[in-house]
């Protein structure tokens, strides 16, 4: 037997399969409810919070801003947003892909 492989198919989803897709959603959530009190995390305040605000105004997710700024690992944004130490380089690709600009002040005596 010979296996193909799938090329991944990318199109706009129809009127109707969105809402299929809503239906689904919604039987799901009822079937496994959120839990009381998740919240997620908040970001560090300053760079993380700018990147994160960036994105989610953008209505980007992780995964495609780490598309649009050529980055491979989506866990890099999380990295970010959370704080954690990521390379400059990074860093630097998701604040051009965010329309920010990265730059250095000196601190206030």
């Amino acid at each position: 037997m010979v296996k193909k492989k799938l090329k991944q198919l990318n199109r706009r989803l129809t009127q109707e399969e969105r809402v299929r897709h809503a239906k689904i959603r919604e039987a799901v959530a009822n079937v496994f409810p959120a839990k009381h009190g998740a919240t997620r995390k908040t970001s560090p305040p300053g760079i993380p919070t700018r990147i994160r605000a960036a994105r989610e105004s953008q209505g980007l997710t992780w995964y495609a801003l780490a598309r649009q700024a050529g980055i491979p690992n989506q866990g890099t944004i999380r990295d970010i947003e959370q704080g954690k130490d990521v390379k400059l380089s990074n860093l630097k690709a998701i604040a051009q892909a965010l329309g920010l600009e990265l730059e250095l002040v000196e601190a206030g005596k």
